[in-house]
């Protein structure tokens, strides 16, 4: 007897699911953060030198560095920069879709250092009594662009201005003066002014320079290279075409192979590519070229779950097992295998990603992805897909499930 509601659920499950996937998959992959390989860039390796007066370059002057990097790239607006250490005393960044290599190096590798320093050279401040809300504004009578800081403490401000009233206080941006300008008054409210710059774009830097604060140790660039858009776009075009033409030959491999065993396999698949870039883009992972070829990798691992599966339903068929008994105990005594499989795998992420660097760890975070999303769909998805299709008795022929056939022809 057909039992038509087992039926419907299979559908219901594949049709709920398309009826998702279709109009949002291209909303998910547009979403997703693309690395330096996949979409251009630059990448610069800097060497994190001793200090202005011989200060030695330790571990936490060095993530200090990268801290200090990371708020300036912030202010640019850069999505997701990839800034690692790397050995003792270098720092890489790689900034994706960032095309201007000296503009960008040239915010780099700026130190920052602002000091306020009295007629002598005396030095009364520096950009670390300044609060992080320096902006751009302009001049209320010429429109000339400033940069307006505020001090943290008002009264060093108010102490500097009234004990240098009608003198010079210079102000200072790596070694260089930037402006003077005469002390006319006290000022008790701890707000000044920076001017001396040529336009807003520079006022605008000045302040995300002051915000973002000095480098505490001045960097040496080491070595550097762009990546072109169209060599970026080439390389996403072929791994796509890669992953894409891999899909169509599992597929029709699987349903000639393994008939509606390998039908629900490939269905599961393309649950597997969908949950896998949508995880991706939720969690805001970058994707990077190695991170694409362990996802397009995981496709033969997904559907590596699914032949060890059915080839224990046709061990099953082989010891004259029904066909609901052969798919049920075939499932049951395929899943020790698979679970250890996908427990290794996942250790190997564990120790790529842990001991690993750059595109290693990108790797590694994507084979784990995938080993997880291979648990869902091919495993959890698959096994309900299949028995509510086997207990649905709409197709009872062995063959179709994957039963070897007699000699005679007919299946076992």
């Amino acid at each position: 007897m057909i039992k038509w509601s087992r039926f419907v659920g299979f559908l219901l499950i594949v049709v709920l699911f398309f009826a998702l996937a279709v109009p949002t998959y291209k909303g998910i992959w547009n979403g997703i953060t693309l690395g330096l390989d996949l979409q251009g860039g630059f990448d610069v390796l800097y060497e994190v030198e001793p200090g202005p007066k011989g200060e030695e370059v330790t571990s936490e002057g060095v993530i200090a560095t990268i801290k200090a990097i990371e708020r300036r790239i912030d202010a640019e607006g850069v999505s997701e920069p990839n800034i690692q250490k790397e050995g003792e005393n270098r720092i890489r960044v790689q900034l994706a879709g960032v095309f201007d290599q000296d503009e960008a190096k040239k915010k780099l590798v700026q130190t920052a250092v602002l000091r306020f320093l009295a007629p002598d050279g005396t030095e009364l401040a520096t950009g670390s009594d300044l609060k992080s809300n320096a902006k751009y504004v302009s001049d209320q009578n010429t429109g000339a662009p400033q940069v307006a800081v505020e001090f943290k403490n008002p009264d060093l401000f108010k102490d500097i201005t009234s004990k240098y009233v009608g003198q010079v206080v210079a102000i200072e941006l790596d070694g260089n003066i930037i402006t003077a300008p005469v002390i006319n008054e006290v000022i008790y409210s701890g707000s000044a002014v920076i001017n001396g710059q040529k336009d807003v774009k520079e006022a605008t830097e000045l302040a995300n320079l002051l915000n973002a604060g000095s480098l505490p140790f001045p960097l040496k660039e080491i070595s550097s290279f762009t990546v072109a858009p169209s060599l970026g776009e080439e390389a996403l075009h072929m791994t796509l075409v890669a992953g894409g033409i891999a899909f169509l030959l599992i597929f029709a491999f699987m349903v000639l192979v393994y008939r509606l065993p390998g039908l629900i396999a490939s269905i599961a698949l393309i649950m597997y590519a969908y949950l896998l870039f949508a995880v991706v883009n939720f969690l805001g992972i970058t994707l990077t070229l190695p991170g694409l070829a362990a996802l397009v990798l995981g496709i033969g691992m997904a559907v590596d779950v699914n032949i060890i599966a059915t080839e224990r339903m046709k061990d099953e068929f082989r010891n004259g097992k029904s066909t609901l008994s052969a798919v049920i105990m075939g499932q049951k005594r395929s899943m020790p295998t698979i679970i250890d499989a996908n427990i290794t795998s996942i250790i190997a992420g564990i120790l790529m990603y842990w001991f690993g660097t750059g595109q290693i760890k990108s790797f590694a975070v994507a084979h784990i992805i995938s080993v997880l999303a291979t648990f869902i769909t091919a495993v959890l998805i698959s096994r309900l897909l299949m028995q509510l299709l086997v207990r649905s008795n709409l197709i009872k022929n062995p063959w179709w499930y994957g039963a070897p056939k007699k000699k005679g022809g007919a299946a076992k």
